[in-house]
């Protein structure tokens, strides 16, 4: 029996299950938490379980009631072994709370932090920790397109908590294991100099450890002082230079004022003929990418490196005074967070979300923009039109190509 065009197009089986998924995925508004929020909180609770180890040893100790200088020793020694741990468990809490931002910092310092304790679990033969601490970073790895917002703020924030961690590890170390230096170390303010002075790598030479213990210690601080600033460095400093240098190297070309304008968001076929349409008419045009275009991309553009997600880049491109914000990524799910984004961000611009993949085609209007246009799937149902026998006319590929929300067509 010959295959119709008809039977060529009906979905399989599996294409129904998946829309079944996806329809099951918009009830339940999957795309709003999940996977950042299960992960986020994978992430908390492991941070817990390395912090429990250190609170049961500090709470077995205090419950012996032994004389106060052999519950000193025995506090310190433990110290050594579970203070790692401690820390390590207390920056993966934090970490989980910045996972919930989506924040691709906080993704990698996670993976970093998380690999460390299951060293450190795997040593203390520790299975069921070991068990889950692997299977969150095999999620974590699996999702990582899922954690791609960067911004500046997100940055200062995880270098001032990263410091002032470092700073009370280095501080109480000090403190705990103050008769293994010469000479000892006998209260916090002499801890806190200790500290910086070994935090920056000075090291004037006038408090010397002494104990393999405190040397130990020593080595720990300068090893964490060093990754920890350079991470700093690279989370603050590096992205306001490249954004300085990208803008000397425009050549102190004047920016356009940013008001009654358009904005697109993305760096695809689609967004780059639609800022040229917008160009040929005379219209203010803004355009944000995540990386400096290339020579040949939106030339002469006014241009805002950084992701359209975030609000304050939006606020940078003056999103609350543009006349319309174009999401046009080639990631559906990234410009329905544009979308929301820019609701997020005040103001009365009209939204347009580009859609390139039908099967996201629900997704997307769940956020509500204004315009849907969806080139792509667009030509498939002509295609798919033709081949049936169905009439084609101007109306119909009007309707196909721009799929508007809940309250009927907007004409921008």
């Amino acid at each position: 029996m010959p295959i119709t065009p008809a039977d060529m197009l009906r979905p399989r089986a599996r294409q129904r299950a998946q829309r079944l998924l996806y329809r099951w995925q918009r009830k339940l508004r999957s795309d709003l938490w999940f996977p950042h929020v299960p992960l986020a909180l994978a992430v908390a609770l492991l941070g817990l379980a390395n912090l429990l180890p250190a609170a049961r040893h500090t709470l077995q100790i205090y419950r012996t009631g032994l004389p106060g200088n052999l519950r000193t020793v025995l506090l310190s020694l433990g110290a050594i072994g579970r203070l790692p741990q401690a820390v390590a468990g207390l920056m993966l809490v934090v970490m989980g709370a910045a996972l919930l931002l989506r924040s691709r910092l906080a993704w990698g310092t996670t993976l970093l932090v998380g690999s460390a304790t299951l060293a450190i679990g795997w040593h203390a033969h520790m299975p069921a920790l070991v068990t889950f601490n692997a299977a969150t970073l095999v999620a974590l790895l699996v999702f990582y397109r899922s954690f791609g917002r960067a911004s500046l703020a997100a940055g200062t924030l995880f270098a001032a908590i990263s410091v002032l961690m470092l700073l009370g590890y280095a501080i109480v170390g000090a403190y705990v294991l103050g008769r293994g230096f010469s000479p000892p170390i006998g209260n916090l303010p002499t801890a806190l100099y200790f500290a910086i002075e070994t935090m920056s790598t000075v090291g004037f030479g006038d408090i010397v450890p002494s104990s393999l213990d405190a040397r130990l210690f020593t080595v720990s601080v300068i090893i964490l002082g060093v990754t920890v600033f350079a991470t700093s460095v690279s989370a603050i400093i590096v992205p306001a230079v490249n954004n300085r240098m990208q803008r000397l190297l425009e050549g102190g070309k004047r920016l356009m004022s940013r008001k009654h304008h358009y904005i697109i968001v993305g760096n695809t076929p689609l967004a780059r003929n639609t800022y040229r349409e917008l160009k040929a008419r005379d219209l203010p045009v803004t355009v944000i990418v995540s990386q400096p275009p290339g020579a040949g991309d939106f030339a002469g553009a006014d241009v805002v490196v950084g992701e359209g997600s975030d609000v304050e880049v939006l606020g940078q491109a003056g999103a609350r005074d543009a006349v319309a914000v174009l999401a046009l990524r080639e990631d559906d799910s990234e410009n329905a967070f544009i979308v929301l984004a820019v609701k997020e961000a005040g103001g009365t611009p009209r939204t347009v979300a580009a859609v390139n993949h039908g099967k996201n085609m629900a997704r997307v209007r769940s956020v509500h923009p204004d315009m849907i246009i969806a080139p792509q799937v667009m030509g498939g149902e002509i295609l798919a039109m033709a081949l049936n026998g169905e009439n084609v006319d101007r109306d119909t590929i009007i309707d196909r190509l721009f799929n508007v929300g809940d309250e009927g067509r907007t004409h921008l």
